[in-house]
């Protein structure tokens, strides 16, 4: 988890290159949402040499790994919380 500075879709590609880089090798696929922050994901799939793609809308089961992790943010940042109201977190 990193903070950037906005959501446009270049900052979520680098920012996303950045923190995954080192773990290439255990990394095979990427599930995100349909955001607009993702309109690059063809650059992180190719940059890191994976596949990239999309869970189905109000599907979050076919995001497991990151709904699991936002539970866990949550024990410790409730939303709405001081944190998170103008955090940009990926």
């Amino acid at each position: 988890m990193a903070y950037v500075n906005s959501k446009e879709a270049k900052q979520i590609e680098l920012k996303t290159i950045e923190l995954l880089e080192p773990w290439i090798p255990f990394i095979h696929t990427i599930t995100s949402d349909n955001g607009k922050e993702f309109t690059n994901h063809k650059a992180i799939a190719e940059e890191l040499n994976i596949d990239f793609y999309f869970a189905k809308p109000y599907h979050s089961w076919q995001r497991g790994a990151n709904e699991n992790l936002n539970s866990l943010i949550r024990q410790y940042f409730p939303k709405k919380s001081i944190h998170n109201k103008t955090s940009n977190y990926i």
